[in-house]
């Protein structure tokens, strides 16, 4: 049965890896964060992520390069990857607007919806429901959102101030943008062309209603690779996974 929002979905996405990775060091002192590995799985993340791109549909991807751009290059010329890819360099900070807008210049299908992803997240999730959600509502761009684990134990308490129970790592109770986007054809042109569209075009969006956010299902793998404590934990997590 042929699937009628099929058409709809992007084939077409921008990875963007160009971050300084500090305070991942010193994994991040000969390689650029997307290339470090989460210790077990055998792949680099964005070699995680081309691959889950792939089997979302997607035909063809821009990665935004910026520190240690030619390690990250000379892997993906040498590795097989599921998907075309471009590689782009800003010759000079443009911001995470204006780097957007200027990777968002070099997909091959202007005129098309397009994925975005931050280099440094590993998940899972069907990105092709994420892409229906955006469409169903009309929206120019949708973030997904994810509920991460809080860091510190916390605690229960009766209305009389007596502590009921302890809750090693909850969930938080706010959702946060996960660094994973579906974006409408014209998005980019409402991007700066230097500066943070999450300070400008977000907001703009949202005052006018045309910013959607998409909850990464439960059950789905999500975590943002930005410490060595996050490699660990990581590891920690996708092993008990079987992953």
């Amino acid at each position: 049965m042929t699937d009628p929002n099929a058409a709809s979905r992007p084939v077409q996405a921008v990875v963007l890896a160009g971050g300084q990775g500090s305070r991942l060091r010193p994994y991040t002192d000969d390689r650029p964060k997307p290339m470090v590995e989460i210790p077990g799985t055998g792949t680099p993340i964005i070699g995680h992520q081309l691959a889950w791109l792939a089997e979302e549909g997607v035909t063809d991807v821009v990665v935004s390069c910026g520190h240690l751009a030619e390690v990250l290059q000379d892997w993906l010329k040498s590795a097989e990857l599921p998907v075309r890819v471009t590689t782009v360099v800003e010759a000079e900070p443009l911001g995470r607007g204006g780097g957007l807008k200027y990777a968002a210049a070099h997909l091959p299908h202007p005129d098309q919806p397009w994925y975005a992803t931050n280099g440094d997240i590993w998940t899972r999730f069907s990105l092709r429901d994420m892409a229906d959600f955006h469409a169903e509502r009309d929206a120019v761009a949708t973030l997904a959102l994810a509920r991460p684990r809080i860091p510190w134990g916390a605690v229960k308490t009766d209305g009389f101030g007596h502590i009921t129970d302890f809750i090693e790592a909850p969930p938080s109770t706010f959702e946060i943008n996960a660094g994973v986007y579906v974006f409408s054809s014209t998005f980019a042109d409402l991007l700066p062309a230097r500066g943070d569209h999450e300070r400008t075009t977000f907001p703009h969006l949202a005052r006018e209603r045309r910013l959607s956010g998409f909850p990464i299902p439960q059950g789905a793998y999500w975590r943002a690779i930005d410490t060595a404590k996050d490699l660990t934990e990581a590891a920690r997590e996708l092993a008990a996974l079987g992953r």
